[in-house]
């Protein structure tokens, strides 16, 4: 069974950006990005929203054609490219790259994804990740900690009534000082 993988960055006040989309306090240098790319690769798809999706879609398919990205950020064009992607909108009516739009998130349909053959599916998205927190669909989290505190901005988990019982699975420190917290649902710690 596959599993739902939510792969976030945060800063350490917990924001995923910053006032207008804000992302350039991120802290991704090579040693965090071949990181990203080793995890992704193993990926059997990406689930993202509309504007996470539009977001990468901007720029990631023809990265690697531009001379100045290079090493693992060129590497990332082609495995985003090649990835099987399912993107939620509901206005969207198709999208390129290897990309089939979903409307809704139904989990009977979330749950046959996740019974087909493959690799885990990675979740971004702080408002689909929140939809797939409600519904109890998400497997593992990955929180990469950026060490800055930005103040304000959009939160990776926004108040709610809905508890998680979570355990840690592992932790790593990145050069850059960035920290990947990586838990698992506590009900499953027994399967593992």
């Amino acid at each position: 069974m596959r599993k739902i993988i939510l792969t976030m960055s945060v800063s350490l006040d917990g924001y995923i950006e910053g006032p207008h989309r804000d992302i350039a306090w991120h802290r991704v240098d090579d040693e965090l990005h071949q990181y990203f790319n080793d995890q992704l690769r193993t990926m059997g798809g990406f689930l993202s929203g509309r504007v996470t999706h539009e977001l990468m879609a901007g720029f990631w398919p023809t990265a690697d054609a531009d001379p100045s990205v290079t090493g693992p950020m060129a590497d990332f064009a082609g495995i985003w490219r090649d990835m099987p992607k399912i993107v939620f909108s509901r206005t969207l009516e198709r999208a390129d790259w290897n990309t089939t739009v979903m409307h809704d998130v139904v989990p009977e349909e979330i749950r046959a994804l996740t019974a087909q053959e493959g690799g885990d599916l990675a979740l971004s998205g702080a408002d689909l990740a929140e939809t797939f927190r409600r519904l109890d669909l998400i497997d593992e989290y990955r929180v990469y900690v950026h060490p800055v505190l930005i103040g304000r901005g959009k939160p990776l988990f926004p108040p709610s009534d809905t508890e998680a019982d979570l355990r840690l699975i592992g932790s790593r420190a990145f050069g850059n000082g960035v920290v990947l917290l990586h838990y698992g649902r506590a009900r499953d710690a027994g399967a593992q």
